[in-house]
């Protein structure tokens, strides 16, 4: 498990669980399993918008303005609330057009419907967004240090199947690289 896994993973241990669990009308034990691999999906997905220099500073940039990892130190009032801290829009950003697709794959793997897994997907953007945050401020990192930061955590990620899975769905144009693909959606996320 990677670092920021562990942060979130730790964060809702607990009443936060139980609560994610109610909000999306599943066992407790679905929803923990449906967190750890929303999570290294969508950090997959930072770290290769931050593969190319524009888009690592792009999402330096917006993490320093927007993601100070406060979230994390007022979980169960987010956990309230989620929809405060615009989830829906973090994802459309990270994941552009292939959101529905990436959330179908979610729904499969984890027996969640795809309403639900899009649910769970717009609740844990931002903690990842936050721990990503916190971490950047906390070791001082700048926009390429980000990116190999990023790019670090996705290897330790406990999903590896999932990370092939987001591979080939953020590859649209099928070239077999998803550099081309990812500098567009960062384009349409810094716009």
């Amino acid at each position: 498990m990677n670092a920021i896994s562990q942060i979130i993973t730790q964060q809702l241990a607990g009443s936060a669980s139980q609560q994610i669990a109610s909000r999306l009308g599943v066992s407790e034990s679905t929803a923990n399993m449906a967190v750890q691999v929303a999570v290294p999906l969508i950090l997959a997905a930072l770290a290769r918008n931050a593969t190319q220099p524009e888009g690592a500073q792009a999402l330096h940039q917006a993490v320093a303005n927007d993601h100070d990892g406060s979230i994390l130190d007022n979980l169960m009032g987010y956990l309230g609330n989620p929809e405060s801290a615009n989830g829906a829009g973090i994802l459309g950003h990270v994941l552009g057009g292939q959101r529905g697709a990436v959330e179908s794959n979610l729904a499969q793997a984890t027996g969640l419907d795809q309403g639900s897994a899009g649910s769970l997907m717009e609740l844990v953007a931002p903690l990842v967004m936050g721990a990503v945050g916190r971490t950047q401020q906390q070791s001082g990192l700048d926009s390429s240090g980000l990116a190999q930061y990023l790019g670090e955590q996705q290897q330790q990620t406990a999903a590896p199947g999932m990370m092939g899975m987001l591979g080939s769905l953020l590859d649209s144009n099928q070239d077999g690289n998803v550099t081309d693909d990812l500098a567009r959606i960062a384009g349409n996320y810094f716009k």
